[in-house]
């Protein structure tokens, strides 16, 4: 008998690999064919979901391999109907994810990483040591849950995926790129890679890559300040990623591409809540098409940060709409259980 913990995660194994290996056991190659629709296009649990295998079969197949699939350990529900799963992965770590619906949209926001690698001071993950990248199918199966809760709550499909939750995506590239051609494949989930975003803190040699492999999504930048010394104050690993390289990166992403940028951007004050800092940010958008999202600020807790005044937004919004540079005001959802922007923080595992 193979120990659980030898066990190999049968999603690892694509589906020619999937095909060989039932081929080797004298069974017809569509056998792997049919296994991996139940692993990406219906989910699966266990072997014993696919019934439409032998009993034998799928005996045999929980004797060779596992499915590490995710559970979710606990679903809290805001009052503004966000819900935030606390989802347990198969070694006990634990993630989160976020449902955001609208009345237009339900959007998924996704981690890739338990912790996460960078420093950002104002962000409550960042205060977790980054334990290990997500695995693609750890990925996927966040955005499978929170389907299966658009559907069971709202009525409606999942429509978008931001991958703005724990983690810095382009630190566990590989694996990012990986769900995302499951979630966007016609044999996975179908989802059009047009409604994913891939929002980054700032990795230019990343950026570059993404450019370089032609992908389809689109990108977003959490910027915060076009001023080096704020933004280091702010976020520390912008001194080994300066402001001048994130620019050169994102030059050569539009050239590549042509794909708009977009900037989050938070408005905090006594921080970036003066002209200096809003007319930094216009000269910053002026080199490629790009619009800003000011996002609001959650608080986490540690009395450091506040919310700008309602001036100083408008100060921004202003100048830069005068700039033509699209901007959008976003309200944060789900801060009544910590769910909204920089407040996933895994409280259960601290």
């Amino acid at each position: 008998m193979v120990k659980t913990t030898d066990k190999k995660d049968i999603r690892a194994l694509s589906k020619e690999a999937l095909r060989d290996f039932f081929m080797a056991q004298g069974q017809a190659t569509f056998r792997g064919n049919q296994v991996y629709e139940w692993l990406w296009q219906k989910g699966a649990h266990s072997f014993e979901d696919m019934t439409n295998l032998s009993k034998e079969m799928r005996s045999f197949l929980e004797t060779h391999f596992v499915i590490n699939h995710i559970a979710v350990d606990q679903m809290q529900r805001s009052s503004d109907g966000t819900i935030k799963n606390a989802v347990r992965l198969h070694d006990n770590l634990i993630v989160e994810s976020v449902l955001i619906p609208t009345k237009t949209r339900t959007t998924a926001c996704v981690s890739s990483q338990v912790g996460c690698s960078l420093d950002c001071k104002f962000c409550a993950t960042a205060r977790l040591k980054r334990m290990r990248n997500l695995q693609p199918d750890e990925i996927y199966d966040q955005v499978v849950a929170i389907d299966q809760e658009s559907r069971l709550y709202f009525n409606r499909p999942l429509s978008n995926i931001v991958f703005m939750g724990m983690g810095e995506p382009l630190m566990n590239y590989n694996n990012v790129l990986k769900a995302i051609d499951k979630i966007t494949a016609k044999d996975g989930l179908g989802m059009s890679p047009k409604r994913i975003i891939v929002s980054t803190s700032g990795v230019p040699k990343m950026i570059k890559k993404m450019a370089d492999d032609g992908v389809k999504f689109k990108l977003a930048v959490s910027l915060h300040s076009a001023i080096d010394e704020v933004r280091s104050r702010i976020m520390p690993f912008n001194e080994t990623f300066p402001l001048a390289d994130l620019r050169e990166a994102l030059i050569y992403w539009y050239e590549k591409t042509k794909s708009r940028i977009t900037y989050e951007y938070v408005v905090w004050k006594g921080i970036n809540d003066n002209q200096q800092a809003v007319d930094a940010l216009v000269a910053f958008c002026k080199f490629a098409p790009a619009k800003v999202n000011i996002i609001e600020y959650n608080p986490i807790g540690d009395g450091v940060f506040s919310q700008a005044a309602p001036e100083a937004i408008d100060r921004y919004v202003e100048t830069l709409e005068r700039h033509h540079i699209t901007v959008t005001v976003r309200r944060s959802r789900g801060k009544d259980i910590d769910a909204a922007c920089g407040q996933l923080a895994n409280k259960q595992e601290k």
